[in-house]
Protein backbone atom coordinates (compact mmCIF):
# COMPACT_ATOMS: atom_id res chain seq x y z
CA UNK A 1 0.00 0.00 0.00
CA UNK A 2 1.83 3.33 -1.76
CA UNK A 3 1.02 6.02 0.67
CA UNK A 4 -0.87 9.08 -0.74
CA UNK A 5 1.46 11.69 0.24
CA UNK A 6 5.44 12.03 -0.39
CA UNK A 7 7.69 13.10 2.48
CA UNK A 8 11.34 13.65 0.72
CA UNK A 9 11.78 14.49 -3.45
CA UNK A 10 14.58 14.65 -5.21
CA UNK A 11 14.43 16.30 -8.45
CA UNK A 12 18.79 16.64 -8.55
CA UNK A 13 18.74 19.91 -7.82
CA UNK A 14 16.88 20.24 -5.16
CA UNK A 15 14.96 18.54 -2.55
CA UNK A 16 11.57 18.70 -1.25
CA UNK A 17 10.22 18.52 2.00
CA UNK A 18 6.81 18.31 3.69
CA UNK A 19 6.93 20.87 6.13
CA UNK A 20 5.46 18.66 9.34
CA UNK A 21 5.77 21.74 11.53
CA UNK A 22 2.06 22.66 9.54
CA UNK A 23 0.96 19.62 10.37
CA UNK A 24 -1.96 18.12 10.58
CA UNK A 25 -3.51 21.34 9.26
CA UNK A 26 -1.81 22.38 6.37
CA UNK A 27 0.30 20.48 3.88
CA UNK A 28 2.96 22.85 2.64
CA UNK A 29 6.11 22.11 1.27
CA UNK A 30 9.48 23.09 1.41
CA UNK A 31 12.00 23.75 -1.75
CA UNK A 32 16.00 23.45 -0.87
CA UNK A 33 18.26 24.46 -3.13
CA UNK A 34 21.15 24.50 -1.12
CA UNK A 35 22.78 22.58 1.31
CA UNK A 36 22.61 25.26 4.00
CA UNK A 37 18.64 24.90 3.70
CA UNK A 38 19.08 21.33 3.77
CA UNK A 39 20.76 21.86 6.93
CA UNK A 40 18.23 24.26 8.26
CA UNK A 41 15.25 22.40 7.27
CA UNK A 42 16.93 19.52 9.74
CA UNK A 43 17.85 21.47 12.28
CA UNK A 44 14.03 23.32 12.63
CA UNK A 45 12.96 19.96 12.26
CA UNK A 46 10.84 20.33 8.99
CA UNK A 47 11.91 17.21 8.07
CA UNK A 48 12.38 14.79 11.14
CA UNK A 49 12.38 10.78 11.97
CA UNK A 50 15.88 8.90 12.03
CA UNK A 51 16.21 7.64 8.82
CA UNK A 52 14.48 10.39 7.13
CA UNK A 53 16.83 12.99 8.76
CA UNK A 54 19.91 10.58 6.80
CA UNK A 55 18.33 10.65 3.59
CA UNK A 56 17.41 14.23 3.76
CA UNK A 57 21.44 14.78 4.52
CA UNK A 58 22.25 12.33 1.97
CA UNK A 59 20.34 14.44 -0.71
CA UNK A 60 21.91 17.84 1.35
CA UNK A 61 25.47 16.46 0.78
CA UNK A 62 24.82 16.50 -3.16
CA UNK A 63 23.60 19.69 -3.36
CA UNK A 64 26.20 21.07 -1.75
CA UNK A 65 28.74 19.18 -4.11
CA UNK A 66 27.11 20.73 -7.02
CA UNK A 67 27.70 24.13 -5.30
CA UNK A 68 31.54 23.56 -5.30
CA UNK A 69 31.48 22.03 -8.70
CA UNK A 70 29.62 24.78 -10.10
CA UNK A 71 32.10 27.52 -8.63
CA UNK A 72 35.16 25.73 -10.33
CA UNK A 73 36.67 24.84 -7.22
CA UNK A 74 38.49 21.23 -7.06
CA UNK A 75 36.16 18.64 -4.95
CA UNK A 76 37.31 16.50 -2.49
CA UNK A 77 36.95 15.73 1.22
CA UNK A 78 38.77 19.32 2.39
CA UNK A 79 36.30 21.02 0.31
CA UNK A 80 33.55 19.25 1.22
CA UNK A 81 34.61 19.53 5.10
CA UNK A 82 32.22 22.42 5.94
CA UNK A 83 28.92 20.88 4.25
CA UNK A 84 29.76 17.80 6.08
CA UNK A 85 30.22 19.16 9.36
CA UNK A 86 27.15 21.50 8.81
CA UNK A 87 25.02 18.86 8.11
CA UNK A 88 26.70 16.51 11.04
CA UNK A 89 26.06 19.34 13.75
CA UNK A 90 22.07 19.59 13.03
CA UNK A 91 20.74 16.98 15.15
CA UNK A 92 23.42 15.08 17.17
CA UNK A 93 20.99 11.69 18.86
CA UNK A 94 20.06 9.82 15.59
CA UNK A 95 22.72 7.67 14.62
CA UNK A 96 21.33 7.49 10.78
CA UNK A 97 22.73 10.95 9.77
CA UNK A 98 25.84 10.06 10.49
CA UNK A 99 25.39 6.62 9.13
CA UNK A 100 24.25 8.40 6.05
CA UNK A 101 26.97 11.19 5.87
CA UNK A 102 29.99 8.37 6.13
CA UNK A 103 28.30 6.59 3.05
CA UNK A 104 28.51 9.62 1.36
CA UNK A 105 32.01 10.29 2.62
CA UNK A 106 33.44 7.01 1.13
CA UNK A 107 32.07 7.75 -2.56
CA UNK A 108 33.69 11.13 -2.13
CA UNK A 109 37.04 9.47 -1.03
CA UNK A 110 36.73 6.39 -3.77
CA UNK A 111 35.34 8.26 -6.79
CA UNK A 112 37.79 9.70 -9.42
CA UNK A 113 37.05 11.95 -12.28
CA UNK A 114 35.71 15.20 -13.20
CA UNK A 115 33.60 17.21 -10.78
CA UNK A 116 30.52 16.57 -12.59
CA UNK A 117 31.43 12.80 -12.08
CA UNK A 118 31.78 12.77 -8.95
CA UNK A 119 28.69 14.36 -8.26
CA UNK A 120 26.74 11.81 -10.64
CA UNK A 121 28.41 9.16 -8.39
CA UNK A 122 27.14 10.87 -4.68
CA UNK A 123 23.71 11.70 -6.11
CA UNK A 124 23.62 8.15 -7.07
CA UNK A 125 24.54 7.00 -3.18
CA UNK A 126 21.77 9.02 -2.22
CA UNK A 127 19.25 8.09 -4.40
CA UNK A 128 20.25 4.14 -3.05
CA UNK A 129 19.87 5.46 0.96
CA UNK A 130 16.58 6.26 -0.29
CA UNK A 131 15.48 3.48 -2.22
CA UNK A 132 17.23 1.05 0.49
CA UNK A 133 15.49 2.20 3.34
CA UNK A 134 11.77 2.20 1.41
CA UNK A 135 12.56 -1.53 0.76
CA UNK A 136 14.13 -2.01 4.69
CA UNK A 137 10.74 -0.66 5.53
CA UNK A 138 9.19 -3.25 4.18
CA UNK A 139 11.22 -5.73 5.78
CA UNK A 140 10.90 -4.68 9.03
CA UNK A 141 6.97 -4.17 8.43
CA UNK A 142 6.51 -7.53 8.15
CA UNK A 143 8.97 -9.34 10.25
CA UNK A 144 7.31 -7.06 13.01
CA UNK A 145 4.13 -8.02 12.38
CA UNK A 146 4.52 -11.77 12.66
CA UNK A 147 4.93 -10.59 16.71
CA UNK A 148 1.53 -9.39 16.96
CA UNK A 149 -1.43 -11.55 17.71
CA UNK A 150 -4.42 -11.45 15.74
CA UNK A 151 -6.83 -8.18 16.40
CA UNK A 152 -4.19 -6.39 17.74
CA UNK A 153 -4.58 -3.24 19.76
CA UNK A 154 -1.08 -1.23 20.09
CA UNK A 155 0.24 1.86 21.15
CA UNK A 156 2.42 4.09 19.66
CA UNK A 157 4.84 6.57 20.44
CA UNK A 158 6.50 9.73 18.45
CA UNK A 159 6.33 8.87 14.53
CA UNK A 160 7.57 6.47 13.13
CA UNK A 161 5.92 6.12 9.78
CA UNK A 162 6.67 7.49 6.30
CA UNK A 163 6.98 11.05 7.49
CA UNK A 164 10.31 9.94 9.39
CA UNK A 165 11.05 7.10 6.52
CA UNK A 166 12.00 7.01 2.74
CA UNK A 167 8.81 3.83 2.72
CA UNK A 168 5.99 2.90 5.27
CA UNK A 169 7.97 3.29 8.65
CA UNK A 170 10.04 1.38 11.35
CA UNK A 171 6.88 0.71 13.63
CA UNK A 172 4.49 1.97 11.64
CA UNK A 173 5.12 0.07 8.93
CA UNK A 174 4.56 -3.13 11.48
CA UNK A 175 1.18 -1.23 12.27
CA UNK A 176 0.34 -0.80 8.46
CA UNK A 177 1.18 -4.51 6.97
CA UNK A 178 -0.53 -5.95 9.93
CA UNK A 179 -3.69 -3.83 9.18
CA UNK A 180 -3.25 -4.60 5.54
CA UNK A 181 -3.46 -8.71 6.48
CA UNK A 182 -7.00 -7.82 8.75
CA UNK A 183 -5.15 -8.12 11.94
CA UNK A 184 -4.99 -4.91 13.76
CA UNK A 185 -8.19 -4.08 15.56
CA UNK A 186 -6.76 -0.46 17.21
CA UNK A 187 -3.84 2.05 17.29
CA UNK A 188 -3.56 4.06 19.99
CA UNK A 189 -1.11 7.17 19.16
CA UNK A 190 -0.05 9.21 22.15
CA UNK A 191 0.40 12.67 21.97
CA UNK A 192 4.07 12.81 22.33
CA UNK A 193 4.75 15.97 24.37
CA UNK A 194 6.16 18.16 23.67
CA UNK A 195 6.20 18.47 19.93
CA UNK A 196 3.11 16.42 19.53
CA UNK A 197 4.46 13.70 16.95
CA UNK A 198 1.97 11.45 17.74
CA UNK A 199 -1.37 13.78 17.82
CA UNK A 200 -0.09 16.00 14.94
CA UNK A 201 1.89 13.64 12.66
CA UNK A 202 0.89 9.94 13.12
CA UNK A 203 -2.76 10.75 13.74
CA UNK A 204 -2.29 12.37 10.45
CA UNK A 205 -0.61 9.59 8.51
CA UNK A 206 -2.85 6.69 9.46
CA UNK A 207 -6.04 8.39 9.06
CA UNK A 208 -4.85 9.29 5.77
CA UNK A 209 -3.96 5.92 4.80
CA UNK A 210 -7.39 4.85 6.66
CA UNK A 211 -5.47 2.62 9.43
CA UNK A 212 -7.58 2.97 12.53
CA UNK A 213 -6.18 5.32 15.08
CA UNK A 214 -7.30 6.62 18.48
CA UNK A 215 -5.00 9.35 20.01
CA UNK A 216 -4.47 9.87 23.80
CA UNK A 217 -2.95 12.02 26.09
CA UNK A 218 0.64 11.07 26.78
CA UNK A 219 -0.43 10.26 30.73
CA UNK A 220 -3.47 7.93 29.77
CA UNK A 221 -0.88 5.31 28.82
CA UNK A 222 -0.63 3.14 32.24
CA UNK A 223 -4.62 3.32 32.74
CA UNK A 224 -5.05 1.91 29.19
CA UNK A 225 -2.87 -0.81 29.88
CA UNK A 226 -4.58 -1.16 33.46
CA UNK A 227 -7.75 -2.21 31.70
CA UNK A 228 -6.34 -4.57 29.39
CA UNK A 229 -6.92 -1.96 25.99
CA UNK A 230 -3.41 -2.75 25.13
CA UNK A 231 -1.85 -5.86 24.11
CA UNK A 232 1.61 -4.54 22.87
CA UNK A 233 3.86 -1.25 22.56
CA UNK A 234 5.96 -0.90 18.99
CA UNK A 235 8.10 2.37 18.96
CA UNK A 236 10.59 3.59 16.77
CA UNK A 237 14.47 3.83 17.43
CA UNK A 238 17.05 6.94 16.63
CA UNK A 239 20.01 4.60 18.48
CA UNK A 240 20.62 1.37 19.63
CA UNK A 241 23.72 0.74 21.40
CA UNK A 242 26.28 -2.37 21.44
CA UNK A 243 24.21 -3.76 24.40
CA UNK A 244 20.76 -2.84 22.88
CA UNK A 245 19.77 0.11 24.84
CA UNK A 246 17.47 2.11 23.03
CA UNK A 247 17.41 5.71 22.76
CA UNK A 248 14.22 6.85 21.42
CA UNK A 249 12.01 10.22 22.17
CA UNK A 250 11.39 11.59 25.24
CA UNK A 251 9.00 9.08 26.75
CA UNK A 252 9.87 5.62 25.58
CA UNK A 253 11.27 4.95 28.56
CA UNK A 254 7.96 5.70 30.53
CA UNK A 255 6.25 3.31 28.39
CA UNK A 256 8.91 0.86 28.77
CA UNK A 257 8.75 1.32 32.48
CA UNK A 258 4.82 0.51 32.33
CA UNK A 259 5.10 -2.43 29.82
CA UNK A 260 7.17 -4.43 32.35
CA UNK A 261 4.53 -3.53 35.08
CA UNK A 262 1.80 -5.04 33.45
CA UNK A 263 3.52 -7.54 31.67
CA UNK A 264 2.81 -5.96 28.26
CA UNK A 265 5.33 -6.69 25.17
CA UNK A 266 7.38 -4.02 24.00
CA UNK A 267 8.94 -3.67 20.48
CA UNK A 268 11.37 -1.45 19.21
CA UNK A 269 11.77 -1.73 15.37
CA UNK A 270 14.76 0.67 13.67
CA UNK A 271 16.91 -0.63 10.50
CA UNK A 272 20.09 -1.60 11.41
CA UNK A 273 21.72 2.41 10.33
CA UNK A 274 20.24 2.87 13.56
CA UNK A 275 22.29 0.07 15.82
CA UNK A 276 25.71 1.99 16.84
CA UNK A 277 27.80 -0.87 17.97
CA UNK A 278 31.37 1.25 18.53
CA UNK A 279 28.48 2.89 21.72
CA UNK A 280 28.70 0.38 24.62
CA UNK A 281 25.65 1.95 26.20
CA UNK A 282 22.70 4.05 26.15
CA UNK A 283 24.74 6.10 29.21
CA UNK A 284 27.81 7.27 26.33
CA UNK A 285 24.58 8.87 23.88
CA UNK A 286 24.72 12.28 23.91
CA UNK A 287 21.20 13.61 24.28
CA UNK A 288 20.16 16.31 22.21
CA UNK A 289 18.21 19.39 24.27
CA UNK A 290 15.27 21.40 22.28
CA UNK A 291 14.34 25.00 22.10
CA UNK A 292 12.06 25.97 25.89
CA UNK A 293 9.58 27.47 23.62
CA UNK A 294 8.30 23.75 22.44
CA UNK A 295 7.39 23.27 26.10
CA UNK A 296 6.52 26.69 27.06
CA UNK A 297 4.07 27.31 24.30
CA UNK A 298 1.57 24.81 22.05
CA UNK A 299 1.71 26.42 18.52
CA UNK A 300 1.13 30.33 19.67
CA UNK A 301 -0.64 29.94 22.75
CA UNK A 302 1.67 29.97 25.71
CA UNK A 303 1.36 27.56 29.01
CA UNK A 304 4.10 27.97 30.80
CA UNK A 305 4.60 31.49 33.27
CA UNK A 306 6.66 33.78 31.81
CA UNK A 307 10.52 33.46 33.75
CA UNK A 308 9.53 29.87 34.24
CA UNK A 309 12.77 27.46 34.07
CA UNK A 310 11.90 24.46 31.67
CA UNK A 311 13.85 21.44 30.80
CA UNK A 312 13.33 19.36 26.97
CA UNK A 313 15.56 16.77 26.56
CA UNK A 314 14.69 15.52 22.91
CA UNK A 315 15.22 11.81 23.79
CA UNK A 316 15.50 9.06 26.59
CA UNK A 317 17.14 6.22 27.25
CA UNK A 318 15.40 2.56 27.45
CA UNK A 319 17.51 -0.15 28.89
CA UNK A 320 18.37 -3.64 27.25
CA UNK A 321 16.37 -5.27 29.86
CA UNK A 322 13.00 -3.80 29.24
CA UNK A 323 13.21 -4.45 25.39
CA UNK A 324 11.03 -7.75 24.41
CA UNK A 325 12.50 -8.02 20.63
CA UNK A 326 13.91 -5.62 18.35
CA UNK A 327 13.08 -5.85 14.72
CA UNK A 328 15.34 -4.82 12.12
CA UNK A 329 15.24 -5.38 8.35
CA UNK A 330 16.84 -8.74 9.23
CA UNK A 331 14.23 -10.15 11.16
CA UNK A 332 13.86 -10.48 14.80
CA UNK A 333 16.55 -10.26 17.44
CA UNK A 334 15.90 -10.86 21.20
CA UNK A 335 17.94 -10.70 24.97
CA UNK A 336 20.95 -10.81 25.21
CA UNK A 337 21.23 -8.59 22.17
CA UNK A 338 25.13 -7.82 21.69
CA UNK A 339 25.42 -11.08 19.52
CA UNK A 340 22.25 -10.38 17.53
CA UNK A 341 23.18 -7.06 16.93
CA UNK A 342 26.23 -7.68 15.59
CA UNK A 343 24.87 -10.28 13.19
CA UNK A 344 22.34 -8.38 12.08
CA UNK A 345 24.62 -5.71 11.23
CA UNK A 346 27.17 -7.66 9.17
CA UNK A 347 24.28 -9.50 7.22
CA UNK A 348 24.25 -5.00 6.30
CA UNK A 349 27.40 -4.79 5.55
Amino acid sequence: METNFRVIEWRRYEVTLLDQRRLPVDEVYVRCGHWSAVASAITEMVVRGAPAIGITAAYGVVLGAREIAESGHALHQKAMTEIFDGLAATRPTAVNLFWALERMRGILSTTSGTAAQIVAALESEAVAIHCEDREMCAAMGAHGASLLPDGARVLTHCNTGALATGGDGTALAVIRHAFRAGRLDAVYADETRPFLQGSRLTAWELHRDDVPVRVITDNMAADFMRRGAIDAVLVGTDRITANGDVANKIGTYGLAVLCEAHNIPFYVVGPTSTIDLDTATGDEIEIERRPDREVTHVGATQIVPTGVSVENPAFDVTPARLVTAIVTEHGVVRSPYSEGLIQHVSMSN
